[in-house]
């Protein structure tokens, strides 16, 4: 079975802000399906955290989570993890993996997580993926990706958002951030159906959780990017040609993980609380409303 999510936690100091503080803890929820091409995006994401909180006035240490009860070769070395556990001994690193279409694994994972972390303050959910499924194609095929997007995108960010709010009414609040997407807003071309579906659900799930759980301190946001140059990107850059997108966008360059990251530290840093419900759109200027 593929492993679809790879999670790392940041420990964030807050020196600005008196809640959650002083110490706040940020479980964040990552996409790799444990290609080996994922090992430099692995740590440019945890590196590009780091620079982000710092950014914004946040003293930071990450804490990486990949494979723990199925490693291989191929994925120590593609990931890093381990590598990366034994650069940041100071933070107490631990090693975890779960399959998140699978919900007993995203239960088990929650929990293996509390166990180690005790108190989070913030929960980031960006496991995605981003098959193609033509509608021309045969049924049964079409309907297997649709089920396996909608369980990965949608079914596992609703159960993680369940543990999260039982957690953080428990523990005094906390903050949720939902990586979006554009399509949610714009529509996707026809080969991507179940992703624009999943998007559109997990920003309703967003607003909804922003709407009903702000007395017990718990807020909601949804960043919306466009086009983002990742390692899931790349097949589809392949196919269709970079030239293909930048043509969809007003900057000269596709947007990058690191002009999303200072924006999600900021949230986590509790500098936006009041702007709970917000969707943030960081799309290079491709779709605006």
């Amino acid at each position: 079975m593929s492993r679809v999510l790879t999670a790392f936690v940041l420990c964030l100091s807050i020196g600005h802000t008196a809640e959650p503080a002083p110490q706040a803890t940020i479980f964040t929820v990552i996409g790799a399906p444990g290609q080996k091409e994922y090992g430099e995006q692995f740590r440019t994401w945890a590196d590009r955290w780091q620079a982000a909180a710092q950014q914004a006035g946040l003293q930071c240490a990450y804490l990486p989570l990949a494979g723990r009860d199925a490693f291989s070769t191929e994925m120590l070395e593609g990931l890093e993890a381990l590598d990366l556990v034994a650069e940041y001994p100071q933070t107490g690193s631990i090693v975890l993996q779960a399959a998140v279409d699978q919900p007993e694994q995203v239960i088990q994972l929650f929990e293996e997580s509390l166990k180690h972390l005790r108190r989070l303050h913030s929960l980031v959910i960006n496991a995605g993926i981003f098959p193609p499924h033509k509608v021309t194609g045969e049924t049964n095929a079409w309907w297997g990706v649709w089920k396996k997007t909608l369980a990965v995108n949608l079914d596992a960010a609703g159960l993680l958002t369940k543990l999260g709010i039982t957690h953080f009414r428990e523990t005094g609040g906390g903050r949720f951030i939902y990586i979006g997407s554009r399509a949610a807003f714009r529509g996707e071309t026809e080969d991507f159906l179940a992703y624009a579906a999943s998007k559109g659900g997990l920003t309703s799930l967003a607003r909804s959780v922003a709407r009903s759980f702000g007395k017990d301190r718990i807020t909601s946001f949804t960043i919306a990017p466009g086009f983002t140059r990742t390692a899931m990107a790349e097949p589809f850059i392949a196919a269709y040609g970079e030239e293909t997108l930048l043509n969809e966008i007003s900057l000269p360059e596709l947007t990058l993980p690191e002009d999303i990251s200072p924006l999600a530290a900021f949230i986590c840093s509790g500098g936006m609380d009041h702007a709970t419900g917000t969707v943030i759109d960081v799309n290079a200027g491709s779709y605006m409303h």
